[in-house]
């Protein structure tokens, strides 16, 4: 996964409040089995930690660090090729560059998403959370919520090939639920059902396959700055280290995991199987009416 080294990275769509603190502290998740059942139920959810019961204080914002990095690091293409936060910037400005177009071809209005970078805990519109749950889209505040520490953890605890694509995998799929909070289509998953036929299911493999949209014209999009696109190669590979990330975060390899038996009506993601088999369905169109899940 290359970037183009001379392009300038949009930091204005990352709010860096790593190394922040939440007045008063206060997440209630803890460690051991409420801590990993947080994680399963969280992980690449829809919704934000209020609507999994996290938290009873929504709060919005969280304190700022003093140490914004990205708005000191990350200001080319050359940056997001070296250093992973400024990666993540060149992704998500990316992925808001297709968005914005896709939607202005159909006629509509596409409204950008921030993303948060934190460390260990934040405030934001739908409660507060911890980085047990990994990363999630508040649709409250239309914004990403992402520790960077959870990609290392995609790697080392749930069996993920990792790579620079597999963090951008991640990033577009939580862009995904943002294109379905707009499209009204988010809502469905907060019927509280599970199972692997639930909306909760249709909901996320709807968001792969978004991904695999975003991912089939990445390097094709051009950004207004330059006329060309930010992404200026993307392999087979990277590709395949997605995929990794994908299978790696089913319900059913996470439940083998950690409880040592596959359980599908709990399911709130869909298998290791159905995750990549959407983000490919997403990748090999590029069409985003490829994607309805609900059918």
């Amino acid at each position: 996964m290359q970037f183009d080294d001379d392009a300038g990275l949009d930091t204005s769509q990352v709010q860096d409040q790593r190394g922040g603190r939440i007045p008063g502290g206060g997440v209630t998740i803890g460690g051991g089995i409420a801590g990993l059942i947080a994680l399963v139920l969280g992980l690449f959810f829809g919704i934000g930690p209020q609507e999994l019961g996290l938290t009873s204080e929504p709060a919005p914002g969280g304190t700022a660090s003093s140490d914004a990095q990205v708005n000191r690091h990350c200001r080319t293409g050359h940056d997001a090729n070296t250093r992973e936060d400024c990666r993540i910037v060149a992704v998500v400005n990316s992925a808001q560059s297709f968005w914005s177009q896709e939607f202005a071809r159909r006629s509509g209005t596409y409204t950008p998403a921030s993303t948060v970078f934190f460390t260990g805990q934040v405030r934001t519109a739908c409660g507060a959370a911890s980085s047990a749950v990994g990363p999630f889209y508040c649709p409250g505040d239309r914004k990403v919520y992402l520790d960077l520490g959870f990609f290392n953890e995609l790697r080392t605890k749930f069996g993920a090939a990792g790579g620079p694509f597999a963090e951008a995998y991640v990033v577009a799929h939580e862009y995904g639920h943002h294109i379905q909070n707009l499209t009204g289509t988010l809502g469905r998953s907060q019927d509280r059902r599970t199972g692997a036929g639930s909306n909760a299911v249709k909901v996320e493999l709807q968001a792969d396959c978004y991904a695999g949209v975003w991912a089939r014209h990445a390097t094709t999009t051009p950004e207004k700055s330059t006329g060309r696109p930010l992404i200026s190669r993307l392999t087979q590979a990277d590709i395949d280290d997605g995929l990794s990330a994908a299978a790696a975060v089913g319900d059913d390899r996470i439940q083998e995991k950690f409880q040592g038996r596959v359980t599908p009506e709990s399911w709130t993601h869909g298998s290791a199987a159905q995750r990549q088999q959407w983000f490919t369905t997403g990748y090999g169109t590029g069409d985003t009416a490829r994607c309805d899940t609900f059918r």
